[in-house]
């Protein structure tokens, strides 16, 4: 499949390991760890046991570096270059998976990838962005950054899906629809509302999960849905933490500011009833784990989709109107 890592996640990431800022902590420890295993010839002795303690204490920083993230540390986390990306999902979650291509209008968007598989046995419509994996891949699906023609193929396979009584299931990870002229000019506005619209209007159950950047219409087009979950160091935004901070301060520089005013975590979102739930990461981010972290997801949509099972067309479509007219009442 396009866009899928040659080596798989998991080898990927531990490949390429990199650090944020804030772990530098953790980088120092993992490098003296390292330094050890090159010496080490056998697990007993001096070196042996000082290499456990190194492992303990670099196990027990991560956990606490992570358990107080702020929300900028969680956007960085969120965009971390090795987290696991649609393509990761696509093949540790749904067999057979066939992506259908073009929107019958314009043409093929591959910002936003979609088609058909078997999701745990059950057949499914799966959606989503995908960034890339290297310069290549980053430039020939935009950077997950989707034009008009990409959400009228969201809107044209979620159709499809409803015809056939098959679940909708949106791995939502974009900074946000393609901004550009040529976008545009061939009705990006329109393209994003008519999707948002599909979804609202589905007789079949809908799954959303935030898996990265959940970025402003780019992503609520395909994320209207019966449940919506974030990964547990996910971010979800009417505008990125730069992109609010130019507008409200003119001063990029204050983005901590930004994405902490503007609540864009998902415990936030949780708290304020924007979201349905939250996925747990491993120790570290999603990006430490891949394959956990992709089992998880997939436990949490088995059991989102289980929550529909047996409702007609008329209940789905009134539970999901009701969830969101909700919004904000409460408060």
């Amino acid at each position: 499949m396009a866009g899928s890592r040659p080596n798989g996640p998991q080898q990927h990431a531990m490949s390429m390991r990199s650090y944020l800022d804030f772990e530098k902590p953790v980088a120092e420890l993992e490098a003296k760890i390292d330094e050890l295993r090159g010496l080490k010839t056998d697990s007993s002795g001096a070196i042996g046991e000082e290499l456990k303690k190194l492992e303990t204490r670099a196990a027990k920083t991560l956990v606490d570096l992570y358990a107080a993230l702020t929300p900028w540390q969680k956007t960085q986390v969120a965009r971390h270059q090795n987290r696991p990306h649609f393509a990761d999902y696509i093949k540790g979650m749904i067999e057979d998976f066939t992506p259908l291509a073009g929107d019958r209008k314009f043409g093929e968007d591959e910002a936003l990838v979609a088609g058909f598989g078997r999701f745990r046995g059950q057949s499914v419509c799966i959606m989503g962005q995908e960034k890339g994996f290297d310069t290549d891949s980053r430039l020939r699906h935009n950077f997950g950054m989707t034009r008009p023609e990409g959400y009228r193929k969201a809107v044209r396979l979620m159709e499809l899906a409803d015809r056939f009584g098959l679940p909708v299931v949106s791995l939502v990870d974009t900074a946000g629809a393609f901004p550009g002229i040529d976008a545009e000019e061939r009705g990006q506005a329109e393209a994003i509302a008519r999707s948002t619209d599909a979804c609202l209007a589905l007789g079949v159950p809908n799954v959303a999960v935030i898996v990265g950047e959940g970025g402003s219409g780019g992503a609520v087009a395909i994320a209207t849905a019966n449940r919506v979950l974030m990964l547990e160091h996910s971010i979800y935004t009417v505008a990125s933490p730069e992109a609010s901070a130019s507008i409200l301060w003119r001063d990029s520089g204050r983005r901590q500011d930004a994405a902490t005013n503007m609540k864009i975590t998902a415990q936030d979102l949780l708290k304020f009833g924007i979201i349905d739930g939250i996925i747990p990461e491993p120790a570290g981010g999603a990006h430490r784990d891949p394959a956990a972290m992709i089992k998880g997801a997939g436990d949490a949509i088995e059991k989102a989709l289980k929550d529909f099972k047996g409702l007609s067309p008329d209940a789905i479509r009134a539970a999901r109107a009701d969830k969101f007219l909700a919004m904000g009442r409460k408060l």
